[in-house]
């Protein structure tokens, strides 16, 4: 079984902000309905994708808590963290660009920061998209994050969620490998 972890921010407000594009691509992975669990402080959805046994989770516990949820979850299961995927947003990478690592730093992100520090290791794999444009460095990165993306943006983002979803089922077929699109 395989645990992928969408980061995000829970509330209405921040749905369609950059920093919600993990919640986005697992909303679009989802082939059921989303559960609340009050345990686990996290939505959970049980799937199937390419044959592969898999629960999404979006933790909502907020972006800079998301370990919580996932150590939670991980530890009730008792899977190993190569087996748990992270998908997240990345400021240093530009819109379009997606990312593929089996673990590393977590580049500043407090929810890879607080994922890391909930598991005690690094060693991971995260599918980063990018959601940079020429606005991000014009503004303080907490604040460009909870910008939503503009209307311009919207069919690029689009094509990266779909980008996303293909290398993530590819990984469940093939295994992970370091990517860069």
């Amino acid at each position: 079984m395989n645990i992928i972890v969408g980061l995000g921010n829970p509330d209405k407000k921040y749905e369609k902000t950059r920093h919600n594009v993990g919640f986005m691509i697992l909303d679009r992975l989802a082939d059921s309905s989303w559960k609340y669990s009050k345990k686990f402080k996290a939505e959970i959805c049980h799937t199937y994708i390419e044959g592969q046994d898999v629960m999404l989770i979006k933790p909502q516990t907020y972006m800079n808590k998301s370990g919580e949820a996932v150590r939670n979850f991980v530890g009730f299961l008792n899977i190993p963290t190569d087996r748990v995927w992270v998908v997240h947003d990345d400021i240093d990478l530009n819109l379009g660009t997606i990312r593929v690592r089996e673990g590393g730093s977590a580049g500043g992100h407090k929810g890879v920061i607080s994922v890391i520090n909930f598991l005690g290791t690094e060693r991971f794999p995260r599918f980063r998209v990018g959601i940079k444009n020429e606005k991000a460095d014009t503004m303080p990165s907490e604040k460009f994050v909870l910008q939503k993306f503009d209307k311009e943006e919207l069919g690029m983002l689009n094509e990266v969620i779909e980008k996303t979803i293909k290398l993530i089922k590819k990984s469940l077929k093939e295994g992970i490998k370091n990517v860069s699109t």
